[in-house]
């Protein structure tokens, strides 16, 4: 299995002979320059969305035509998507489980907001969540952008996930001592990678206080490119 940080709340996951693009953020990402965009995304086989945000939508529709390949998220928006936009999309809800090929995604729920810009404002785009991604043996959480939710002791419950990428950059999402919280609290990690953190002087830089946090942990600051295996 390889996790690829492209930056921010995006990455790349290349597992059970699937490549999976998770919020996938090109087009703006300060920490992803144009040059590296088709590396990025070369080989994907579907890609994942969290959320409408910007830093987590924009380029979603244009790499789903470009790569012919299905986006998979939150029903409401993907069946518009797919009635309006003329994709290929897999629509499913918090709490429910599609198998995309030997790897199996779980939606579950996140704390934060989910909106389009428009010309006349803020237009909803169904409901904010998170993913548990399950393959070769491991279980992945991906936060999403959240806060610390109760909730997270019954995804743990549920799925054991053995790596957490959570967002922990502050302002948006939880930040490092919050994100080290959740971790403490309910999940029993054995690999932590920050994410949504670095991006802009707004977020957090470091992740030094949610390592310190975990000892028995290893958390893993990534590199944009940078290919961890597990």
């Amino acid at each position: 299995m390889k996790i690829i940080w492209l930056g921010h709340g995006s990455f790349r996951f290349e597992i059970g002979g699937l490549t999976l693009l998770l919020d996938p953020w090109l087009t703006g990402n300060p920490m992803l320059s144009e040059d590296r965009h088709d590396a990025a995304t070369e080989g994907a086989t579907h890609i994942l969305l969290t959320h409408g945000h910007f830093d987590h939508v924009t380029d979603v529709l244009p790499l789903s035509r470009k790569l012919g390949v299905p986006v998979v998220g939150q029903f409401d928006l993907m069946n518009h998507w797919a009635e309006k936009e003329g994709i290929e999309t897999v629509g499913f809800n918090k709490g429910g489980t599609v198998d995309l090929g030997g790897v199996k995604v779980t939606m579950v729920h996140a704390v934060h907001s989910s909106t389009f810009g428009t010309e006349d404002g803020p237009r909803a785009a169904g409901t904010e969540c998170g993913f548990m991604i399950e393959g070769e043996g491991h279980t992945i959480y991906t936060s999403g952008d959240t806060d610390v939710m109760a909730d997270m002791k019954i995804f743990n419950d549920l799925h054991h996930p053995d790596i957490g990428i959570l967002s922990a950059g502050g302002h948006f999402t939880m930040d490092m001592k919050r994100a080290a919280y959740a971790a403490k609290t309910f999940f029993n990690f054995k690999t932590v990678i920050p994410c949504h953190y670095r991006t802009f002087p707004i977020l957090e830089q470091s992740a030094e206080v949610l390592a310190q946090a975990l000892p028995d942990a290893k958390v893993i600051e990534p590199q944009v490119l940078e290919a961890i295996e597990i």
